[in-house]
């Protein structure tokens, strides 16, 4: 068919069909429900494994506890009825050595003999008192002594499984969706976690401590994104602080099943076998509709959100969305899958200084956060107690920041409560030890200022990524608080070297990491991005408006790019 002469198009007799509305995702979430039953049901079933995760991250501090123990003695020794024990440095009972068997077995040597006499390991194993745990990994496989750094070891290799996990299950969760990941690390957490009770040996009970922490570090990084992209704006961080007050009553939780539970292995299984329960209802879940418009899966979400619409008792308007509504999302219009990876969180200015910022703030934060809390009993006070006031401490920091988010921001209270910590750890040091309550009032205030901290990045670290790589960004922020786990135990150590120098690291850190808070933008308020061009573009768009003073055009530009 020959076109009309001069080029000019012949007007059509047929009418063009009508064009889509164009119609933000934020406003799509409203029209079928934006907090309504199914919102509140899925953040309930996403938090109630949130309660058993701390559990999992100090478990170590009651099944790996060190009781008072001394060596065994032969039973021709016992039967003699004089066996002195030899003194250590500090002149106290020497816990890891004995005398050889013939100066136990003279009742009528000296005290200064005995002194210079000859000594042995405790070859026979040890004797360990049992009034406050019938049985841990230390009872059981003798991790005392020479080998009671292999108890730091096992804590050192569940990090390294959180570690790994957030490396494998960031990327996979951008390409194959955060449902299908959350629901096998789950399973994964129940299988492995269970396993560990039935460790016939310390090597195996390592490899299912391992294998838990990756399935952990998975339910991590997806349960939090879930959350997030399925709720509006403004509920955002009700929501993030509903889920951390249930991570941080898992504190408290752990200190009642510890005190009912005295035995290594069936507090294990207390808290790994719920996850099977967890994992059976995760099936009802529904993937992010944000994700599924992201990747060009425009059927799947339209599917989703009219699920949404049903639960939430507005089937008749879940009715009117239609996929060339969804077609016409800033976010399905973006590059499909597979087309990012984790080089595109440093390929750009405003996205670099954010990854290097967050994962900055997530070691420093984490380090000093779980070198704080693995080591209950240098307090010298009962660790169930302590561990339910190190608990109580934190449920009460996360609700004042949960209340001071709304009103002043991300960044300031991610600044504040950093350098808070960082200033009460600090303030420790010239506090003799004599004065444990004032030295322990210090601790546990900047403690607290650490969880208020963490509530905060959870949140905080959302919002920053855009969808497209969300979960990658979020991956390398909690590798690296994996990394701050596995690197607390070693600065402990340093502090038989030097006792106030586990102090002035976990006091420096969170001080320097406060104040690069400080370089982060804010997000409050602020709706979620979809690609990494709206990060650029909102970045940058004040720079724009004085270098080429056209303020109309940017203030539309930052409109176009946010408003979705």
């Amino acid at each position: 068919m020959m076109s009309p002469a001069g080029g000019k198009s012949r007007p059509s007799l047929v009418p063009k069909a009508p064009k889509a509305p164009t119609i933000s995702f934020g406003d799509l979430l409203e029209e079928v429900g934006s907090m309504g039953l199914f919102q509140f049901f899925s953040v309930l079933l996403l938090s109630l494994p949130v309660l058993l995760l701390a559990s999992h991250n100090l478990v170590q501090n009651f099944s790996a506890a060190s009781p008072e123990h001394k060596c065994r003695l032969l039973p021709s020794a016992n039967a003699s009825g004089g066996h002195p024990v030899p003194l250590d440095q500090n002149q106290l009972p020497d816990r890891c050595r004995r005398f050889v068997r013939r100066m136990v077995l003279d009742p009528n040597s000296s005290l200064d003999e005995d002194r210079g006499a000859e000594t042995e390991p405790c070859h026979d194993g040890w004797l360990y008192d049992n009034s406050t745990f019938a049985s841990t990994i230390v009872t059981e496989w003798d991790l005392v002594c020479n080998l009671q750094p292999l108890k730091n070891l096992a804590q050192s290799l569940f990090m390294a499984g959180m570690l790994v996990g957030a490396f494998i299950f960031g990327d996979l969760s951008d390409r194959f969706g955060r449902r299908l990941i959350l629901i096998w690390s789950l399973l994964l957490v129940a299988v492995m976690g269970s396993g560990a009770t039935l460790s016939g040996s310390f090597i195996a009970y390592c490899v299912f401590r391992f294998l838990s922490g990756v399935g952990i570090s998975g339910f991590l990084l997806n349960y939090i994104c879930l959350s997030l992209e399925w709720v509006p704006t403004r509920h955002r961080a009700i929501v993030i602080a509903t889920q951390s007050y249930c991570s941080t009553a898992g504190q408290v939780l752990l200190a009642g099943l510890a005190y009912g539970i005295r035995d290594w292995r069936w507090l294990q299984l207390a808290i790994s076998a719920p996850f099977f329960c967890f994992f059976a209802y995760s099936w009802w879940l529904p993937e992010s509709a944000r994700w599924l418009l992201a990747n060009h899966k425009h059927e799947a979400a339209l599917c989703n959100l009219k699920r949404v619409a049903r639960i939430n008792g507005k089937a008749a308007t879940g009715d009117t969305v239609f996929l060339e509504m969804l077609e016409t999302q800033v976010g399905s219009k973006t590059s499909g899958k597979g087309t990012h990876s984790c080089l595109d969180l440093f390929r750009t200015p405003a996205l670099r200084r954010i990854s290097c910022c967050l994962m900055f703030i997530s070691f420093s934060m984490n380090m000093t956060y779980f070198g704080l809390s693995m080591d209950l009993s240098m307090f010298g006070l009962n660790i169930f107690l302590m561990q339910l006031f190190f608990g109580s401490i934190d449920l009460l920091a996360k609700m004042g920041c949960a209340l001071m988010l709304t009103y002043f921001g991300r960044r300031t209270i991610q600044a504040a409560s950093l350098v808070l910590a960082g200033v009460f750890l600090l303030v420790t040091l010239p506090v003799p030890p004599e004065m444990l309550l004032v030295r322990m009032a210090l601790v546990v205030l900047g403690k607290g200022c650490l969880a208020a901290s963490s509530m905060c990045l959870y949140l905080y670290g959302g919002e920053l990524f855009p969808t497209v790589i969300r979960q990658t960004g979020t991956s390398f922020v909690t590798a690296m608080a994996r990394l701050g786990g596995m690197v607390a135990p070693m600065v402990l150590l340093a502090g038989g070297y030097q006792p106030s120098l586990p102090l002035l690291i976990f006091g420096i850190t969170p001080i320097v990491s406060g104040i690069s808070a400080g370089f982060l933008p804010e997000m409050l308020q602020v709706p979620l991005m979809d690609t990494i061009e709206q990060v650029e573009e909102r970045a940058s768009w004040k720079s724009k408006a004085i270098l080429e003073e056209k303020p109309g055009k940017v203030i539309d530009h930052v409109i176009r790019s946010t408003h979705f």
